[in-house]
């Protein structure tokens, strides 16, 4: 009989519908989706948690689970002992009582979760599969160092969160080498943690433009009334965000009239292709997408659920897939660039919104031909709805 892995999660802090819970406890208990609630095929063998949260869950959960919960990530990942004794990593860096910059970035201690994390597999002498939840790091050189450094382990290594694989209604997959002129997202939220996920979601579309992901040329972040003046001017196309508008989930009336502080991110591509991502906080609910394709229209919303958070089962189940065969799912690359993406975009808009030259940003990569594990419904179903 073939052992089951094990898995050490490394976790910030674990309280109810935190990245722990919505991720870790699936883990442990299972993962709801559409086709039922699928039991894991690992087994978490060891929790590390930085911050132990005034409702903390994750504790518990532990107990409850026979799994210990160790003071270090180096035992977590050792179990006692002094070399590697699991067989991935999940790393959860999102969430907790950490510091904010002037940039408005909430500085996680990712590169310090995954440099404890190599650090350990280097001296062992050979590497497991490694998942980094969302962005690498909320700055570029520390994004570039966790990448060029499971390069150098030959480390299994996958990143980002769930948004690409949210229900899509109406369904939108483009082909490989798709004849991609312009893309919009339509987003709300904060601009560091849902900025992310807002350029992820564009990211794992127009990744798969022809010739593949060339890298980031530009960037620019505008604000207020510059955003509607940069609309009326052609910059970002008002028509691709009615249409996104049409499939997503917003308020009924006039953007510009129920969005009082709108933001744009304008992103140009190496190859010469034109992004925007346009944030309407008080007018946009849920994320949704637009291009035009060879001259004509495509769209499509991104549909997530809530308790119990079934998108982020067919994230943990595609992880899973990663620990199983020791291959990412979808490249880690489409994370760095986004990584990076959205730092140069906050430091535009700390720089009094000033377009940015991004060489740095020279990424290239291609898209997946196989689909990763998603549901592929317009909207959950069954016990995706805890039912």
């Amino acid at each position: 009989m073939t052992q089951r892995k094990k898995i050490a999660a490394i976790i910030t802090t674990f309280y109810p519908a935190s990245h722990a819970d919505v991720i870790v406890t699936k883990f442990v208990e299972g993962f709801p989706t559409d086709e039922g609630l699928l039991h894991p095929k690992v087994d978490i063998v060891s929790m590390y948690m930085d911050q132990i949260h005034q409702n903390d869950i994750g504790l518990d959960l532990a107990e409850r689970n026979d799994i210990p919960v160790y003071p270090s990530i180096r035992q977590a990942l050792c179990l006692e002992g002094n070399e590697l004794a699991v067989d991935g990593v999940l790393s959860i860096g999102e969430h907790g009582d950490y510091a904010w910059n002037e940039k408005e970035q909430h500085l996680y201690p990712r590169r310090y979760f995954f440099e404890q994390i190599a650090g350990i597999l280097a001296t062992s002498g050979r590497s497991v599969p490694v998942f980094n939840d969302k962005h690498l790091s909320y700055n570029w050189y520390d994004a570039k160092w966790m990448y060029d450094r499971a390069r150098k382990l030959n480390i299994p290594f996958m990143a980002g969160s769930s948004v690409p694989l949210f229900w899509r209604d109406p369904w939108l997959e483009h082909n490989l080498e798709t004849n991609l002129e312009e893309a919009l997202v339509l987003s709300y939220g904060g601009l560091d943690a849902y900025g992310y996920h807002a350029f992820e979601a564009l990211q794992a579309m127009v990744e798969r433009r022809e010739g593949g992901e060339t890298g980031i040329a530009s960037v620019q972040c505008l604000e207020g009334e510059d955003v509607w003046q940069a609309g009326n001017e052609g910059v970002w196309s008002r028509d691709l965000a009615e249409a996104a508008i049409l499939v997503g989930e917003t308020k009924e009336g006039n953007m510009e009239e129920l969005c009082k502080e709108p933001v744009v991110f304008l992103i140009t591509y190496n190859d010469g292709l034109e992004a925007a991502i346009l944030h309407l906080r008080g007018f946009a609910n849920e994320w949704s997408y637009a291009s035009r394709v060879d001259g004509k229209i495509q769209a499509t919303g991104m549909r997530g659920y809530g308790p119990p958070y079934p998108h982020f089962s067919y994230l943990s189940l595609n992880i899973q897939e990663m620990f199983l065969t020791g291959i990412p799912q979808y490249p880690v690359e489409r994370t760095l660039l986004v990584s990076g993406g959205l730092e140069a975009l906050l430091d535009s808009r700390y720089r009094n919104h000033v377009r940015l030259e991004t060489p740095h940003l020279n990424v290239t990569y291609q898209a997946y031909e196989d689909a990763p594990i998603r549901p592929t419904n317009p909207f959950p179903s069954g016990p995706s709805k805890g039912v």
